[in-house]
């Protein structure tokens, strides 16, 4: 069981974010906070698995919030779920200690998914905010290529070469499986895979792979 903290100042969005969770057999909500002072608080007492942010929150903000909690507890899986995904919000609230950064206008499923990941160690993104943070750094590490394993000594599958370039793509889990007509737990273990063999420790740095060597 996964034990979620709802953070938003909107109680109508806390109360569909509380159906939408309780309506999944693994997920069990702990707590709703109004806001960062609150969240704080209540991430203290309750010790939730993953914590689902709001940034823009009367008093203390979400990106606060998230630094007050992580610095509180490191191992604190604190997951933005936001309107607001330009860099102002973004960066932010990533150097506070996020471990992922969703906006709203995520499917169903797919804000499961991204929950789900995020209390496995994962750092789920919004498909949008993925595609930024490849191509910055793909810039910045422009020249840093040869660091990285080459094409031709990863030894990828058929399978796992065709989801890398969907991960470059910036398509989330449930988005890959649409496309390939595959169960999400297949393409999660594709994506782990594929991980694994070229020696990325995240899907960050799996998408900046694909891209940097032209497999997206």
């Amino acid at each position: 069981m996964i034990r979620v903290l709802l953070v938003d100042d909107q109680t109508l969005v806390r109360a569909g974010l509380r159906m939408l969770c309780e309506a999944s057999p693994d997920l069990e909500v702990v707590g709703e906070a109004r806001n960062g002072q609150e969240a704080v608080q209540l991430a203290a007492r309750t010790a939730p698995d993953v914590i689902l942010m709001d940034l823009r929150m009367p008093g203390m903000d979400g990106t606060q919030a998230t630094a007050r909690i992580v610095e509180a507890r490191p191992s604190a899986r604190v997951l933005v779920l936001t309107t607001f995904d330009d860099d102002d919000h973004l960066y932010p609230a990533m150097a506070a200690g996020a471990c992922g950064f969703l906006v709203k206008d995520a499917a169903p499923d797919d804000l499961l998914d991204g929950i789900r990941r995020a209390a496995a160690g994962d750092s789920p993104f919004s498909p949008t905010v993925l595609r930024r943070l490849v191509a910055a750094a793909v810039s910045v590490h422009a020249g840093a290529a040869e660091a990285d394993p080459r094409p031709s000594d990863v030894r990828l599958t058929p399978r796992e070469s065709e989801i890398l370039a969907l991960v470059g793509a910036g398509l989330s889990n449930a988005e890959i499986g649409e496309r390939l007509h595959l169960g999400v737990t297949t393409v999660k273990t594709h994506v782990s895979a594929a991980m694994t063999k070229t020696g990325a420790s995240n899907r960050v740095r799996l998408a900046v792979f694909a891209v940097r060597h032209g497999l997206a």
